[in-house]
C-alpha cells in the first residue's frame, strides 16, 4: 500500500530528514521487543480515553478506576457489527453524546464488508488519522533496507477517492483511504524525495473515475524516466489501471506529442495541475507508441518504466488471483505487499516487504490498538464465542489460526474484524501474521466481499425468472473470474428442462437480477467504479454436478458428507464445470446504485414516526 510521510502532529518524526529511517526502525525495534508491555499501556490508554462512553458503563467497566484493566477483561464481551448498530445508527442519527467513545466521532468510515446488504459504518475520531499516518511512515524505513535508492526518483503511486454521502446527523461517510487523502495528514505532507508522487493531489481527488484515472497515467508517462516504484491499493486496481492504458494509450501519446491536454478531461483542477507538468515531447510520445504498439504486452510496466523497482500492491486474501496476471505485465519484477489496514483499525507493516507473496506476514505494531485473538475452534464453532477464549497479541502460537479482535481509540470494544490470521513468526514478542482470509466471503473482485447466505439469496429470487418456462435450478456454483479485466462473478446453473425452450434475454434478465440483490459495494463497483464486469451464468449440462460429486470423492471427500460447493477456485473443477458448459449469458446493463444509503432513509423514517 502507497505510504505517505508524517507531518508534525504525527508523534514519530519519519520524513525525510537526517537519522529519521534509523529513528523510525528503532520505534519497531522497540515497541516489538516490548510487545506485552506496550500493549498493557494501549489498553489503560484506550479505557482512560473513552471512560465516558456509554458502551463500557453498559458493561460495568469504568475507564478512570484503577481495576479498569481487569474489569475490562472480566466483563466486556466479544461483538460484531449488528451487535453495535444500533449505538452506531443513534450517532449516525445526530446524537452527539458519548455513545462509544470519549472523543468526538468526526466521520465514518464506510467498510468493504456489508450488513444487510448496505456497507458498514466504522466511527472514527480524528486523532485516528495521526495514528495511520504513523504506520505509513514506517513503510520507507523498511522498504529501503531492501531497495537502496528509492530517494533519487519517483513513485507511480494510483491512488483514488470514491463517492461519500452524509448521515441524517451531517456527519461524513466514506472509505478509509478517500478520508486520508482528503486529510491535512496527506494534502499538506512535507515533500519527501521517498514518496514524491507522479499523481498531483487534484487528480488523485477528482471524484470522475475516468478523468482521475486518465491524469495519473498521462502524469506517469511524462516521468517515464523518473519512475522507480509502481503501484495502486490492491492488485485489481492496478490491473484496471494497465487495461485503462491499453485502450487510452494513443490519445495519451497524443496528447504527450502536441502538449495539449484531452478536452474530454473537463475538471478545472485537474487540467490546472496536468498543465503544470505536461509540455510537447514528440521524442517521448514515440517512444511510448514503440512500448505499447507492439503485439505482446508482456512485461509492459518494466518497458514503460524501465527504472521500476517493484510493484507495490496488496496481493494477499483475494487479491492472489492476480499474482499471475500481474506478473505477466510486469516482466519479472518484484510484488511488494507492505501493510496490513481495514477500516476499524490500521494494523501493521511487512517487515520482509520484497519476499514472494506466497511468504507474505505482517507485523502487528502494538500501538495501533489492543489486539487479541480468537482461536479459530472457537470462532468457527455453532455456539457463540465466549471472551473468555480470547488470546493476548503475546500468547498467541506458531502455526495456529484465529481470528483477530480489536479495540480502538475510537470505540470499538473486542470488535470481531473477520478476519483469519495464521501465525507464521515472531519479530522480538510480536508475532508476525500470514493472512488466511476472511470469514464467510465467497466471492470477491475488488472491495467487495459476497458471503454464501447473500449470493444464495441472490440466485433464489433470480431463477423465478425461469419459473413460465417449466425450468428449474438443480444446483449451481460460482467463482470469481479474474483473467479478464476487469474481473467478473461467474455462476454455473444446472437446469431441469421445461416444456419450453429458455430464451437468451430470460437469462440475461437472472443475470441482472442476481446483480440486483447484491450489497451495495459490489453495485457502486460494477456501477460507478466499473472494477467489476458484468455478472455471467454459464449453463452446464445435465449430470455435471454428479460429475463434481464424483471428482471430490476421488479426491477423498466422503460420499455421506459431500455437499455441492457454493464458490469454487480456478484449476481442475473450474476446468471440469467448462468443459460441460452449453450457454454463457451476461447481464446486460449494470444494476441500479445511489452514494446514497438506504439505511438513512430507514433512520429518517424511524425518526418521523417516532421509532428512534
Amino acid at each position: 500500500m502507497p505510504e505517505a510521510p508524517t507531518t508534525k502532529t504525527t508523534p514519530l518524526a519519519c520524513g525525510f530528514a537526517p537519522g529519521a529511517h534509523r529513528e523510525a526502525l528503532e520505534f519497531i525495534e522497540h515497541v516489538t521487543a516490548n510487545a506485552g508491555q506496550v500493549q498493557r499501556r494501549v489498553l489503560a490508554e484506550i479505557l482512560a480515553q473513552n471512560a465516558p462512553a456509554e458502551y463500557l458503563r453498559r458493561h460495568g467497566v469504568s475507564g478512570t478506576a484503577d481495576d479498569a484493566v481487569e474489569a475490562f477483561r472480566r466483563l466486556v464481551p466479544l461483538v460484531t457489527y449488528e451487535g453495535l448498530q444500533p449505538d452506531i445508527l443513534r450517532i449516525a442519527n445526530g446524537d452527539t453524546s458519548p455513545i462509544l467513545s470519549g472523543k468526538t466521532i468526526s466521520e465514518f468510515l464506510t467498510s468493504s464488508g456489508t450488513s444487510g446488504g448496505e456497507r458498514k459504518l466504522m466511527p472514527t475520531i480524528a486523532d485516528e488519522l495521526d495514528r495511520r499516518s504513523l504506520l505509513y511512515s514506517l513503510q520507507m524505513p523498511v522498504m529501503s533496507q531492501s531497495v537502496p535508492g528509492l530517494d533519487r526518483g519517483k513513485s507511480m503511486y494510483l491512488l483514488f477517492v470514491k463517492a461519500e454521502s452524509r448521515t441524517p446527523g451531517g456527519l461524513a461517510a466514506r472509505p478509509v483511504l478517500t478520508s486520508y487523502y482528503r486529510s491535512r495528514q496527506f494534502l499538506e505532507r512535507p515533500h519527501d524525495p521517498y514518496t514524491d508522487y507522479t499523481s498531483p493531489n487534484e487528480a488523485i481527488l477528482c471524484v470522475d473515475s475516468y478523468q482521475s484515472m486518465y491524469a495519473q497515467l498521462l502524469c506517469g508517462l511524462v516521468h517515464r524516466a523518473d519512475v522507480l516504484r509502481v503501484g495502486a491499493v490492491f492488485a485489481s486496481g492496478f490491473l484496471r489501471a494497465i487495461r485503462f492504458l491499453e485502450k487510452h494509450w494513443p490519445r495519451l501519446c497524443r496528447d504527450i506529442r502536441t502538449g495539449a491536454l484531452d478536452p474530454e478531461i473537463t475538471d478545472r483542477a485537474v487540467r490546472d495541475a496536468v498543465g503544470r507538468v505536461l509540455r510537447a515531447d514528440p521524442a517521448l510520445a514515440d517512444e511510448i507508441e514503440a512500448e505499447c504498439g507492439r503485439t505482446s504486452w508482456e512485461g509492459i510496466i518494466r518497458r514503460l518504466w524501465p527504472r521500476t523497482k517493484y510493484i507495490d500492491v496488496i496481493v494477499t486474501g483475494a487479491m492472489s488471483q492476480y499474482i499471475p496476471t500481474l506478473e505477466f505485465y510486469g516482466g519479472g519484477l518484484p510484488l511488494a505487499c507492505t501493510m496490513y489496514a481495514s477500516s476499524e483499525c490500521y494494523f501493521g507493516i511487512n517487515l520482509k516487504p520484497m519476499c514472494k507473496p506466497s511468504d507474505v506476514a505482517y507485523t502487528l505494531i502494538p500501538t495501533m490498538c489492543y489486539f487479541e485473538f480468537l482461536p479459530l475452534c472457537y470462532s468457527n464453532a455453532k455456539a457463540e464465542p465466549s471472551h473468555r477464549d480470547l488470546v493476548d497479541l503475546v500468547d498467541v502460537k506458531l502455526g495456529h489460526e484465529y481470528e483477530i479482535v480489536v479495540t480502538t481509540y475510537s470505540g470499538l470494544c473486542r470488535y470481531r474484524v473477520g478476519d483469519v490470521l495464521r501465525v507464521a513468526g515472531f519479530r522480538n514478542e510480536a508475532p508476525m501474521f500470514s493472512f488466511v482470509r476472511r470469514q464467510n466471503v465467497a466471492l470477491s473482485i475488488d472491495s467487495d466481499k459476497t458471503d454464501e447466505t447473500e449470493l444464495h439469496a441472490a440466485v433464489s429470487g433470480a431463477v423465478q425468472h425461469l419459473a413460465p418456462f417449466g425450468a428449474s435450478l438443480v444446483e449451481y456454483t460460482s467463482y470469481a473470474d479474474a483473467a479478464a479485466i476487469p474481473g467478473h462473478y461467474v455462476l454455473f446453473w444446472e437446469l431441469r428442462a421445461g416444456s419450453t425452450a429458455v430464451p437468451a434475454s430470460v437469462f440475461e434478465d437472472c443475470c441482472l437480477s442476481v446483480e440486483e440483490a447484491l450489497n451495495s459495494v459490489y453495485r457502486q463497483c460494477r456501477a460507478c467504479d466499473r472494477s467489476i464486469g458484468p455478472l455471467e451464468i454459464r449453463v452446464v449440462s445435465e449430470g455435471t454436478f454428479d460429475k463434481l460429486m464424483d471428482y471430490a470423492i476421488s479426491r477423498g471427500a466422503s460420499i455421506n458428507q459431500y455437499k455441492a460447493p457454493r464458490c469454487v477456485r480456478p484449476g481442475p473443477v473450474v476446468e471440469l464445470l467448462d468443459a460441460r458448459v452449453q450457454g454463457k449469458y451476461f447481464s446486460p446493463k449494470c444494476p441500479k446504485w445511489s452514494p446514497g444509503n438506504k439505511q438513512w432513509n430507514n433512520a429518517r423514517e424511524a425518526i418521523t414516526n417516532g421509532d428512534a
